[in-house]
């Protein structure tokens, strides 16, 4: 005798296929620290790139003089501990530039300069040009995961600059490195760091994290909010920058030195002078730069969802 099985309204029955199907979708990723968000993003369904057989000569032309670049600033690195604060943060800012030049992206920074003097700088995050750019901007030592220490030459050059690694997995690290911010702070130095905790492709942003801010907030010193944006020459916004979800550097490199009339953007805003907020959320919030042009998180989050469970055979038809 067959069995009438009562279900309450509202509540949806998988019957077995949905269920042998849902029991093979990936499942978000929790994060287990408060510096370790994540990000919809990925590059099979986020990031765009144009490439032809007639880019890889330049391409190979740029990463030769990306290589050069990177050189000269780990044999310029004994000169940055020896010379006078602003004759190496003059050097540093152009060596910055050299290195976005050298990947074939123009450089365009917008709005005043950064004020003196111990300040926290924060950004939206979107590929590893971002740490170049922001450099150009004002040089400062870099809130970084642990994991850049691995990066071949890059990783050398990030420890050697004096940048905070952070161990993301680890939430009883995160007293401790607020502190270490704040002493930082205090000193007169700049900090830079990306609250979003992970990087977006551009097209959208993820939400301002607090924790950094409470350093600003213990240091008592000025904020200042940087928009960073990647678009084609007179054209509309890029992805091809992008360092997203399981995405690998070189990957990332190579769309980069393949792309064509690439512009990199630093918006400058102005800066939120110590003491105007009452605390770290209020900060956060203010410091987050609007989306312009882009894509709400949420949408942005549904719309890559989606996308995901397209076959890519599919895809596009």
């Amino acid at each position: 005798m067959n069995m009438l099985r009562t279900v309450p309204v509202g509540v949806r029955v998988l019957t077995p296929r949905r269920e042998r199907r849902a029991a093979t979708e990936p499942r978000p990723v929790i994060p287990t620290s408060a510096w370790l968000p994540t990000a919809p993003c990925s590059p099979q369904v986020c990031v765009a790139s144009a490439r032809s057989l007639a880019d890889i000569p330049r391409a190979v032309l740029r990463l030769a003089a990306l290589l050069v670049t990177l050189l000269v600033g780990v044999a310029l690195l004994p000169v940055f501990g020896v010379v006078p604060a602003s004759r190496r943060d003059t050097l540093i800012r152009g060596w910055s530039r050299a290195v976005i030049r050298a990947s074939g992206v123009r450089l365009r920074i917008t709005g005043a300069a950064p004020p003196t003097g111990g300040l926290l700088l924060v950004a939206n995050h979107v590929s590893w040009l971002d740490i170049p750019l922001l450099a150009a901007v004002r040089p400062a030592r870099m809130l970084a995961k642990a994991e850049i220490r691995q990066w071949p030459v890059a990783g050398g050059l990030t420890a050697a600059s004096g940048a905070l690694f952070i161990e993301r997995d680890r939430l009883r690290a995160l007293p401790p490195t607020v502190a270490r911010i704040a002493e930082t702070l205090r000193s007169g130095a700049a900090v830079v760091a990306f609250p979003e905790g992970s990087t977006w492709c551009g097209r959208a942003q993820g939400p301002f994290r607090r924790a950094v801010f409470q350093a600003a907030l213990d240091a008592g010193v000025a904020v200042q909010p940087v928009r960073l944006h990647y678009r084609f020459e007179g054209g509309p916004a890029s992805t091809a920058p992008a360092f997203v979800g399981e995405d690998s550097l070189l990957s990332s490199l190579w769309r980069v030195v393949t792309a064509r009339r690439l512009v990199a953007e630093a918006e400058v805003r102005p800066h939120i002078p110590a003491g105007a907020h009452p605390d770290r959320r209020a900060l956060a919030r203010a410091a987050q730069p609007d989306p312009t042009g882009g894509e709400l998180a949420w949408a942005h989050a549904a719309l890559a969802a989606e996308q995901s469970r397209v076959p890519r055979g599919r895809a596009g038809r």
